[in-house]
């Protein structure tokens, strides 16, 4: 008998579809034929807690720690039981196995693990399946890969298993344990990714609170030119009273050159004109999916997380959705006015996106060597039923057929032209827009660009019609939205001050991925640690009280945006589990030394933030016992 495992239902029930012969449903499997399909509920086992190594590490205490497991055990999740069982009994009856988590790092160890926790030790064969209709899942039977090909991303996965229970684990129970001591009656949860995430929030709402605005004073003069009229701005010299901005801070000197400016003559003294070709924006992935809906439709991360998920396992309407990939196969691109056809079939907007596409071009998006294990979210070709859908599963769908339409239109061209004129001795700016060919911007309601400026002759004359000075005001960075903080996270380079650091950054993925961003947001508002103000994510005393007592190196990205680079470096056979935790063990004895209780308590104290909701108090501290209850395994 082959046993076929998926990681949940949903893919079990599209594969036994796809199979020859008629399907025969059983207690948590389905039999066709000689081959049996049976699934995970998403994660089966977790990492064992303390206490099942030793039984002394139950209480909480700051003597015990570091907590370092010699020999990793896996334990059955509380509603998993049920399902193990079934998988043990088939598992004895396989002779052949196949793997068919999702395809990536996390679904290679969510069901290899069980594999392995069931000691099975026969031929194992890898499934990847990234899209659920049957002739994409027919495909994909036909081409199963030895499992042993993908020991690697298992290797990396566990290692990101193991190093966040020895770091979150650690750090949760010194912390808290100094809280008890600085007065704080609560667990203050510490993870590898929620924690750095809290800290770029709380270091921007500190920023914002901190802020002091300054005016400054642009100066504009309307210009008459051979051929018409336009608007420049004065740029002024070095020696002026310029912000860090090259802003003039002073208005005394503008108001003096808008007095001698009507009437004066000059002439352009540089242009630069040339014609730009725009690439229509990529195919998605979850992360560019998530930054784009939140600022169109103003949907959270794990909203629009979730929609996906539907859209992918309930209705079928898209391929594997939590993909950090924005590139299509080659071998999709003659598929896909077939594909396209179908999602546009019951929608009036999608039907006239589909009239103005051209089948006939080839845009960089669809590139086998940008492809790893999962391509961009892309439709499957099902006609969408969208009495069906939700509103917003109507506007997710929208989104993602229309960034692989736009890979059929033609690129945008714009004649942009930068324009520099010398009045008084004095230089300006003019800069404008037209546009050549609209290519697919109709699809996209984005921002107008500069208006055009008239026809322009390098060296020709000009004269000053008019002057003015406007005064304006430095603004506060903005507070983080759902949208801004995962695009932070994806491009967390951006934040890092190391030059150095910021360089190795520029090519990994950032901070989480792409199927954990959401819960991470999520998980620091449940916390108690953040709240949400319309859009607006903001910290909390709470939050900014620990980011405050807390050493900086846990707070910041560098740490664990270079252990996702190490992570990926041991999937790709580049560095080694062991010696990656050697290095953490190492890094979290230091940390463990920096817990003061008496910092902590002067932060709890002084922290400015939101009014927050209590945290969760699963694993409150019982005060007559001097110990405390373990919180949940799995941390952030």
């Amino acid at each position: 008998m082959r046993l076929i495992i998926a990681e949940k239902p949903s893919l079990a029930r599209a594969i036994a579809e796809a199979l020859p012969g008629s399907a025969r449903r059983q207690e948590g499997a389905i039999s066709c034929g000689d081959t049996t399909v049976t699934w995970c509920l998403g994660h089966l086992l977790e990492q064992a807690a303390p206490e099942a190594y030793d039984p002394a590490d139950k209480q909480w205490r700051l003597d015990r720690l570091p907590i370092v497991p010699q020999q990793w055990k896996l334990m059955p999740r509380s509603k998993a039981r049920g399902q193990l069982a079934v998988i043990r009994k088939l598992i004895k009856q396989a002779n052949e196995v196949v793997h068919a988590g999702d395809p990536d790092r996390e679904g290679q160890l969510l069901v290899q693990e069980v594999i392995d926790y069931m000691k099975y030790r026969g031929p194992v064969q890898r499934l990847l399946i990234s899209d659920l209709n049957r002739p994409a899942v027919s495909r994909a039977l036909a081409s199963l890969r030895p499992n042993a090909e993908y020991q690697p991303l298992f290797q990396a996965a566990q290692a990101r298993a193991r190093a966040d229970w020895l770091y979150g684990i650690n750090l949760t129970r010194a912390w808290t344990l100094t809280g008890r001591q600085a007065g704080h009656d609560g667990v203050l949860s510490v993870g590898r990714v929620q924690t750095p995430v809290l800290g770029l929030i709380v270091r921007r709402d500190n920023a914002i609170r901190n802020f002091v605005p300054h005016p400054f004073y642009p100066l504009w003069v309307d210009l008459k030119v051979a051929k018409g009229q336009l608007r420049a701005w004065w740029v002024p010299k070095e020696h002026q009273p310029l912000d860090d901005q090259g802003r003039l801070i002073d208005r005394q000197p503008a108001d003096a050159l808008a007095a001698q400016l009507p009437g004066a003559s000059g002439q352009l003294t540089k242009l630069d004109q040339q014609e730009k070709r725009q690439a229509p924006p990529l195919p998605y992935s979850l992360s560019a999916l998530q930054v784009d809906a939140a600022r169109r439709h103003g949907l959270s991360a794990q909203v629009v997380l979730d929609i996906c998920q539907r859209l992918y396992e309930q209705h079928k309407l898209i391929t594997y959705p939590r993909s950090d990939c924005r590139y299509l196969p080659e071998e999709h691109l003659p598929l896909a006015q077939r594909s396209l056809s179908g999602a546009c079939q019951n929608d009036d907007a999608l039907q006239q996106w589909l009239k103005g596409a051209d089948f006939s071009l080839r845009s960089k998006a669809w590139n086998d060597k940008q492809v790893g294990a999962h391509h961009a979210i892309a439709p499957s070709g099902k006609p969408a039923d969208f009495s069906q859908l939700s509103a917003t599963e109507g506007h997710v769908f929208r989104l993602i057929v229309r960034n692989v339409m736009a890979q059929f239109y033609r690129p945008l061209r714009t004649f942009e032209v930068k324009a520099e004129f010398t009045l008084l001795d004095e230089a300006f700016r003019a800069r404008g827009q037209s546009i050549l060919d609209p290519g697919w911007k109709p699809l996209f309601t984005t921002r107008d660009e500069s208006p055009p400026l008239p026809p322009l002759t390098q060296g020709e004359a000009c004269q000053a019609l008019g002057a003015g000075v406007e005064e304006k005001e430095t603004r506060p960075p903005e507070p983080f939205t759902d949208a801004s903080l995962i695009k932070a996270m994806m491009n967390i380079g951006r934040y890092v001050d190391d030059p150095a650091v910021r360089r190795t950054l520029r090519d990994t993925d950032g901070l989480g991925t792409e199927a954990t961003r959401a819960g991470i947001i999520e998980t620091l508002v449940q916390r108690g640690y953040l709240v949400r103000q319309q859009k607006a994510l903001r910290a909390t005393k709470l939050g900014s009280a620990l980011i405050a007592a807390l050493p900086e190196a846990v707070s910041t990205p560098e740490r664990t945006a270079l252990w996702e680079q190490r992570l990926r470096a041991i999937a790709e056979q580049q560095d080694d589990a062991n010696t990656f935790q050697q290095a953490l063990l190492d890094d979290l004895r230091g940390l463990l030394n920096h817990s003061d209780a008496g910092k902590l308590r002067q932060s709890l104290q002084t922290a400015q933030g939101e009014a927050g909701s209590p945290a969760k108090r699963s694993g409150k501290p019982r005060k007559r016992r001097g110990n405390v209850k373990r919180p949940p395994a799995k941390q952030g």
